[in-house]
């Protein structure tokens, strides 16, 4: 399984695990949104259900992408 950024918009962030196209909108993940393009295309996926974003110190389960509603804003 592999972990890449498609795609960074004005919206969010595009990314494909495997052949799955996952948006972070950054109303839910705000982290992204002013970080440099080349920390947020440092993604490494850790194992299965885990993404890490070594330069930006940001962990998340895919889970929590896939079931956005966890999160309390």
């Amino acid at each position: 399984m592999t972990a890449e950024v498609s795609q960074i918009s004005q919206h969010g962030v595009w990314l494909l695990l495997d052949n799955r196209e996952m948006f972070l909108p950054y109303d839910k993940f705000p982290w992204f949104k002013n970080a440099p393009v080349s920390a947020i295309q440092n993604v490494k996926l850790l194992n299965r259900h885990h993404l890490y974003w070594s330069d930006l110190d940001i962990d998340l389960e895919v889970e929590s992408i896939e079931h956005r509603s966890y999160f309390r804003w």
